[in-house]
């Protein structure tokens, strides 16, 4: 068994692993027509879930309203969000994934399967789920609008 590295190198580790992770699913997305899809971007779209408004967005991300509204445009010209009038108060915007966007979550929600199933064809699926019980243990819950995947 190769030396592990000191406990205070887990934050480095953690993060070199989600880079590696998401580099790759993104590298596949372009493959598949998504280029130019970046982390941020699966990030709003998770949040905004079913749909929502740009304020929860910004609410659920954790930004400003502006940085909200900027993110929805920004996914509105990439096709993964239409912008249309909230029936319950017409001064509002409701924000909500279009097929492409939704097609988009699907298949970065397969990548990232596929490469913890490389883990689990590497390491076993004892380590796995191991490590999947550590990172639930010691995450904290985030309100992000729908689960897709």
């Amino acid at each position: 068994m190769p030396d592990l590295p000191p406990d205070h190198n887990v934050p480095f580790l953690l993060l070199g692993a989600f880079n590696s992770m998401t580099d790759e699913v993104n590298r596949r997305l372009a493959t598949m027509g998504f280029e130019g899809v970046r982390n941020s971007h699966g990030f709003a779209m998770q949040a905004i879930g079913d749909g929502c408004t740009s304020v929860q967005l910004g609410q659920r991300l954790g930004i400003s309203k502006q940085a909200a509204a900027k993110t929805v445009q920004g996914l509105e010209s990439m096709g993964f969000v239409d912008r249309t009038p909230n029936p319950a108060d017409a001064r509002e915007l409701l924000v909500a994934p279009t097929a492409r966007g939704r097609k988009m979550l699907r298949l970065s929600g397969e990548a990232f399967a596929e490469i913890v199933a490389g883990w689990r064809s590497d390491l076993g699926d004892r380590n796995v789920d191991a490590l999947l019980k550590t990172l639930v243990h010691a995450g904290r819950p985030r309100d992000v609008g729908g689960q897709h995947g």
